[in-house]
Protein backbone atom coordinates (compact mmCIF):
# COMPACT_ATOMS: atom_id res chain seq x y z
CA UNK A 1 0.00 0.00 0.00
CA UNK A 2 1.79 3.69 -1.42
CA UNK A 3 1.80 5.59 1.85
CA UNK A 4 1.88 9.25 2.52
CA UNK A 5 0.92 11.33 6.01
CA UNK A 6 -0.34 14.76 5.44
CA UNK A 7 -1.03 15.80 8.70
CA UNK A 8 -0.10 13.97 12.36
CA UNK A 9 -3.63 12.22 12.23
CA UNK A 10 -4.06 11.47 8.26
CA UNK A 11 -2.55 9.52 5.79
CA UNK A 12 -2.76 9.58 1.98
CA UNK A 13 -2.71 5.14 1.09
CA UNK A 14 -4.07 4.50 -2.50
CA UNK A 15 -6.03 7.32 -3.43
CA UNK A 16 -7.82 7.35 -0.19
CA UNK A 17 -7.48 9.63 2.69
CA UNK A 18 -7.13 7.18 5.68
CA UNK A 19 -6.54 7.67 9.62
CA UNK A 20 -3.12 7.31 10.51
CA UNK A 21 -3.61 5.07 13.22
CA UNK A 22 -5.33 2.07 12.25
CA UNK A 23 -5.31 3.23 8.37
CA UNK A 24 -9.24 2.79 8.01
CA UNK A 25 -10.38 4.67 4.78
CA UNK A 26 -12.11 7.93 5.33
CA UNK A 27 -13.01 8.93 2.00
CA UNK A 28 -11.34 9.09 -1.75
CA UNK A 29 -8.56 12.20 -2.00
CA UNK A 30 -10.64 15.02 -3.74
CA UNK A 31 -13.72 14.35 -1.33
CA UNK A 32 -14.50 15.76 2.41
CA UNK A 33 -13.36 12.78 4.43
CA UNK A 34 -15.31 14.71 7.66
CA UNK A 35 -18.14 13.85 6.45
CA UNK A 36 -17.44 9.97 7.21
CA UNK A 37 -16.11 10.74 10.29
CA UNK A 38 -17.30 10.33 13.80
CA UNK A 39 -18.20 13.57 15.08
CA UNK A 40 -19.34 14.73 18.33
CA UNK A 41 -20.37 18.82 18.96
CA UNK A 42 -19.78 20.08 22.07
CA UNK A 43 -20.69 24.17 23.29
CA UNK A 44 -17.69 26.07 23.48
CA UNK A 45 -19.22 27.40 26.93
CA UNK A 46 -19.55 24.66 28.21
CA UNK A 47 -15.84 23.98 28.29
CA UNK A 48 -13.88 24.33 31.36
CA UNK A 49 -11.87 27.31 31.37
CA UNK A 50 -14.37 29.10 28.99
CA UNK A 51 -15.07 32.71 30.20
CA UNK A 52 -18.25 33.83 30.93
CA UNK A 53 -18.22 36.22 28.05
CA UNK A 54 -18.00 33.21 25.50
CA UNK A 55 -20.34 32.87 23.38
CA UNK A 56 -23.01 30.54 24.12
CA UNK A 57 -23.44 29.58 20.13
CA UNK A 58 -19.95 28.58 19.67
CA UNK A 59 -19.18 24.83 19.23
CA UNK A 60 -16.38 22.83 19.44
CA UNK A 61 -16.82 20.35 16.41
CA UNK A 62 -15.04 17.07 16.91
CA UNK A 63 -13.96 14.51 13.96
CA UNK A 64 -12.77 10.90 14.85
CA UNK A 65 -12.15 7.68 13.25
CA UNK A 66 -15.10 5.66 13.40
CA UNK A 67 -13.09 2.28 13.42
CA UNK A 68 -10.36 3.25 15.93
CA UNK A 69 -11.78 6.37 18.04
CA UNK A 70 -8.71 8.46 17.02
CA UNK A 71 -9.08 12.00 17.05
CA UNK A 72 -8.78 13.52 14.02
CA UNK A 73 -9.48 16.95 13.77
CA UNK A 74 -10.91 19.36 15.93
CA UNK A 75 -12.49 23.28 14.78
CA UNK A 76 -14.72 25.66 16.31
CA UNK A 77 -17.39 27.35 14.70
CA UNK A 78 -21.34 28.33 14.55
CA UNK A 79 -23.80 25.49 14.12
CA UNK A 80 -24.78 26.55 10.76
CA UNK A 81 -21.03 27.20 9.00
CA UNK A 82 -20.00 24.47 6.82
CA UNK A 83 -16.65 22.02 7.63
CA UNK A 84 -13.40 23.97 7.47
CA UNK A 85 -11.91 21.76 4.78
CA UNK A 86 -8.43 21.43 3.62
CA UNK A 87 -7.57 19.97 0.39
CA UNK A 88 -5.07 17.81 -0.72
CA UNK A 89 -3.33 18.37 -3.96
CA UNK A 90 -0.81 15.39 -5.11
CA UNK A 91 2.15 16.27 -6.74
CA UNK A 92 4.33 14.32 -8.89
Amino acid sequence: MARRRFSDTLVLADGKICCGACERPLAAADRSWKEQAALTVVPVASLPGAGLGTDSRIVLRRFACSGCGSLLETEVALPEDPFLEDRIVVAG
